[in-house]
């Protein structure tokens, strides 16, 4: 009998193979024979489907992104409950922080991706349509936010070592208040 096969299960094994991969090991570092390994699959497959491994850390990363947008609504409206919640998926999707220093680091003028074309218009134009009493312009507020609510997981291991006495709870709310402060709110 023949092996009957499921190629969106096996892009999907490939996926989560290679966002371990790429997490841990950047474009460069990642190998597609521990890609294919994992997914139980072969090279030659990921290369049918995906084309080149700078392809498949796109379609990792995209969905990455997606990934984050759904889960961390934007609300110009409360930039730092929204703080909190990317503080949140950070802390919960530690792979997802580290895709995007992968991405920052090893794509600073490669091709642009769409979906993080559309998730910075997107954003960036609602708050351009806020009414904010910042002084800060809307790529600044955004970059601002976004460094604040990403800092925890960003620390050197010496630093967070010394960090390591701050529990989750009062991290976010730092992150919460610092970005309250940003914006020139009231305290929560």
């Amino acid at each position: 009998m023949p092996r009957v096969r499921d190629a969106a299960a096996s892009r999907r094994r490939i996926l989560v193979a290679a966002t371990a991969e790429f997490a841990a090991h950047g474009i460069a570092g990642a190998r597609m024979d521990r890609v294919a390994t994992e997914a139980a699959s072969s090279k030659e497959r990921i290369y049918a489907y995906y084309g080149n491994k700078d392809a498949l850390f796109d379609a990792v990363f995209t969905e990455s992104v997606r990934q984050t947008l759904d889960a961390v609504a934007f609300d110009a409206t409360d930039l730092p409950g929204y703080a909190g919640r990317m503080f949140d998926h950070f802390a919960d999707h530690p792979d997802a922080q580290r895709l995007t220093t992968w991405y920052r680091l090893e794509r600073p003028t490669g091709r642009a991706l769409s979906a993080v074309i559309k998730a910075n218009r997107t954003r960036l134009e609602a708050l351009a349509a806020a009414s904010t009493t910042t002084t800060f312009s809307p790529v600044e507020l955004l970059t601002l936010i976004q460094a604040i609510a990403s800092s925890w997981g960003t620390m050197n291991p010496e630093f967070a070592e010394a960090a390591a006495a701050i529990d989750r709870e009062a991290r976010r709310r730092s992150v919460i208040e610092a970005v309250t402060r940003l914006i020139g709110q009231d305290r929560p």
